[in-house]
Parts: C-alpha cells; structure tokens; sequence
C-alpha cells in the first residue's frame, strides 16, 4: 500500500510499485481527503503486507490531519512492513517533535542529506533502519549544517595520542570530586573512566578516597578541599557527591578554578547560574532530560518531546556546552544558537545501546569526557568525543546479541572503544 498525496504520495506510489508485489493499492490522502476516502485508505493499510509511508513530504510541520493521522495510527497497528520515504509521515524533519500521529517505520529511505528528524528523538524513534539515497545535492547543501554525526574516523581525529616525550603532567591530570558515604561506588566508576579517557592522572578528591585507591591504586587521592588538591587541567564534578555542606563548597571551590569543568548528576542541583555564566574557563553541563528540566523550570515530558530545542536552550541559558544525555545524546555548543547564525553544529551521537540504561554508567561518561578536556580537548569535541566512545564501550560490553551489562563493564570496555576507534 503505498499512502499519500503531492510529492510524497507520488514517491511512495512508485516506491510500492516497485517492490515488486502482485498487486497493490494507492491509498491517497492529500488536502482534500478526509470523509469519502479515510474508511477505504484505513482498511487497505491494514490488509496490506508492505505499507510505503509518502503521506506527507518533509516540509510537515504541526502534526498530522486527521485523516492522515488514522492512516499513522493504522500503519502503527498493522502487521506489515512499513518504509518511510524521506522521513515518517508526522515527524519534523528540522526539529525530531513529533505532534500527535507518527507513522513509525521498519525502515526509512531518505534523499540528499540525513534530516535532524532521523537523528534526533523522540522522531529517531519512529525511522527504523535509515538508508541515505545520493541525489547529487552535495554542492547545493549549507556549509554548517544545523545537526552533525560524528563516524569513527572524526572521532580517531580528536582522541590525544600521547607523544615520546610526554609525561603525566603533559598529557592532563583530571581531578574528579565524587562519591559521597552514601555513595562511594560514584567515586570508583567517575575514576575508572577518567583512567581511560587520555589523561595522563586522575586526581580524586572527596570522602571514598579508600574505596577509589583499593579499585585503583594509580589515582592521586586527597581529602581536603579541591582547590588544595594540586594542578588539574580540568575538574569533574558531581557524581554521588550530594547536596550536604561539603558539596557545596567543593562546588563554589571549582567554579571559581580557571580551568575546564564538568558538571553532572548532584552537581547540576548545585549550580548557580550566574557563576557559570561568569567562568572564563569552559563549562560542560552532562544532565539527563530529568536534570535539564530541573535546570529549565519545565516539566520532564518538555524536555523529552523537544530535545533538541531543549539543549539549545540550555547551552544559551548557562552559556556552558550542553550534553544532554539519552538514547540520541545530543551536543550543543556554548552560547545556545547550535548550527544557526554561523555558529557549531549541535552534535548527535550515533553510538549507544539501550543496555546503557543502567545505574552508574553516567559517572563513567562524566569521567571519561573530563579525562579529554584535561587532555586538551575543547569543550564540544571533548564532550562528543566522550558520548561516543562511551556509547560504543557500551555497545562492546553487551555484544553483538545484546546482554545485560554494568557500569563497570562499560568503564571495562573503554580501551577496546578506543582501539576500534583507532583502527577505524
């Protein structure tokens, strides 16, 4: 069944013709259907073995009508394979909201360029397996994209490589202040992947220093504030660490340091705003959609319908780099515009497994991307750097079949990321 009116429906219509079935039925829904057409479109998606989703074009804004929005609701319940042409009909193609219906697709066949609404959740959600079609628009395409995906070999570009002659000092101390008596297990994962994120030491400060040194003997452990701990080319901060007296002035301590800094989970409740924005030293922020929203003042479920706008709007509001975790990790730069007016892209990371949804691996990813600001990296491509390895360390630890995994089997797994990543 092919579906559709206008440019899209045409598409679809030849794509289903294509393919090759015995027979098949052109269901069309453009401006004009509605009460004649909607019982018979609704009742041949349903019969159909392969529905070829071209009910509206990429320029479909604001939802779908509600005789298209039967036939999404239709392709949704039905037992047939279903390929989107361009993008699943319902989805923004600029901004990955979906509003209302969505088709969600086996499979989505897309010209051109990727559009954000692939990448970008919830839309990313609905495309299934995306495959780009070459139409010769390279030349005629914008040279800052609003939205980028990093493969393995922009990511080998950035990774630090350490020289004959460099020693420790040379290649970053990280220091992590971590961990609390409630939570010392923070501590030990924000560790062990600021071990493996190329920095030449890792710095603990906080009260699990025993826990961190007998899981690794190498970490420079001390327990008094950060500011006394010694030299750090970068700080991370807020893993297990609380919101008690001490919290608070560990995180006045490294607000004021002049070096990078990484602010995730506890420390996100701790932050002032207005001390961030006065930093002269870069600032990322790695919150969860739960911990945006707290940032934000809105709901959880605003967050998850517009994430895109929401990192957008995080990254202006602190002026910090925004890594605003999920199942499509999201990038965006300081200042907020994120691929507008000349600026960066946001980033989207490509890797991940949804066996990464489990307890304690955003300590790792907090420890992994401070590791590589300590190394050097700017805050973007140390920030996109890290999601990504971390993401396919994930991938790694779970295995070709997918298998249950823990946040130590994701810190685990970071070196063979880091190889793969390398070998290409």
């Amino acid at each position: 069944t092919g579906t559709g009116g206008g440019s899209g429906g045409g598409s679809a219509s030849g794509a289903a013709a294509d393919a090759g079935a015995g027979a098949w039925d052109g269901a069309g829904v453009g401006d004009g259907a509605g009460t004649g057409t909607g019982d018979a479109a609704v009742a041949a998606v349903r019969r159909a073995h392969l529905v070829v989703d071209g009910i509206v074009g990429i320029g479909g804004r604001g939802g779908l009508r509600p005789a298209a929005a039967r036939l999404a609701e239709a392709a949704r319940a039905s037992d047939a394979v279903v390929v989107a042409v361009d993008l699943p009909s319902g989805v923004d193609a600029d901004s990955g909201e979906t509003a209302g219906a969505a088709v969600r697709a086996d499979a989505t066949v897309t010209f051109g360029c990727y559009k954000p609404g692939l990448l970008v959740d919830p839309a990313a959600g609905c495309t299934g397996a995306v495959r780009l079609v070459d139409i010769g628009l390279g030349p005629y395409l914008p040279e800052r994209p609003a939205l980028e995906a990093l493969q393995h070999a922009d990511v080998a570009a950035l990774l630090p490589v350490p020289a004959p002659e460099s020693d420790k000092y040379r290649r970053g101390v990280v220091g992590v202040v971590a961990g609390s008596a409630r939570y010392p297990g923070a501590a030990v994962l924000a560790v062990a992947g600021a071990l493996r994120g190329g920095a030449g030491a890792v710095r603990y400060v906080g009260p699990a220093g025993d826990a961190v040194v007998t899981r690794f003997p190498e970490t420079l452990v001390h327990a008094g504030p950060p500011s006394d701990a010694g030299r750090v080319q970068a700080w991370v901060i807020g893993p297990g660490l609380g919101d008690g007296t001490e919290a608070r002035r560990a995180m006045e301590d490294v607000l004021g340091s002049d070096v990078p800094l990484l602010v995730d989970a506890d420390g996100l409740r701790l932050l002032d705003r207005e001390l961030v924005r006065r930093r002269e030293a870069p600032t990322v922020l790695t919150p969860h959609a739960g911990e945006a929203a707290a940032l934000l003042g809105v709901a959880r479920e605003e967050v998850e319908a517009s994430r895109l706008a929401s990192v957008r709007r995080l990254a202006a509001e602190f002026g910090a780099t925004v890594l605003l975790k999920g199942s499509t990790t999201l990038v965006a730069p300081a200042g907020g515009k994120g691929g507008r007016g000349g600026d960066p892209a946001v980033r989207v990371n490509p890797t991940g497994t949804g066996w990464l949804a489990t307890a304690g691996t955003g300590d790792v990813l907090s420890g992994v991307t401070g590791s590589l600001l300590a190394a050097g990296l700017e805050a973007r491509d140390a920030a996109s750097a890290g999601a990504y390895l971390h993401g396919l360390a994930g991938r790694l630890a779970a295995g070709r079949e997918g298998a249950p995994i823990g946040a130590s089997d994701v810190a685990s797994a970071l070196d063979a990321a880091w190889r793969d990543i390398r070998r290409g």
